[in-house]
């Protein structure tokens, strides 16, 4: 029951909503979500902190970069339900679009 009080608790916040629109469409750092929702990377940072203590998101070293994205693979059958209702939910969402039409704009780890 735990988990899914955590699980629960991780969706409930914007910004962790915001940032897993965009994982849900690619891998990303810190500093391309940070430009993207226009905030700090240390918030950046704890939100991702958040969801990946959550075991809503993973975490992959490229070198010097920390990248995230999400993995259905490794969710159990009712969290992958939730988390693919959640992403399209967030598919139609305004806010998540314009997002990610910022995050398209940055090239990637270039402009960062």
């Amino acid at each position: 029951m735990e988990n899914y009080v955590n699980i629960f608790k991780s969706l409930a916040d914007e910004y962790r909503l915001r940032i897993l629109s965009l994982l849900f469409k690619q891998e990303c750092c810190v500093c391309e979500i940070q430009q993207a929702l226009g905030i700090s990377q240390t918030s950046a940072s704890r939100h991702l902190q958040n969801l990946h203590q959550a075991g809503l998101i993973k975490l992959r070293r490229d070198g010097l970069w920390a990248l995230y994205s999400v993995d259905y693979g490794e969710f159990p059958s009712d969290i992958r339900k939730l988390m693919q209702y959640t992403k399209e939910m967030l598919a139609q969402n305004p806010q998540a679009l314009q997002d990610f039409s910022r995050l398209k704009a940055s090239c990637r780890r270039g402009n960062v």
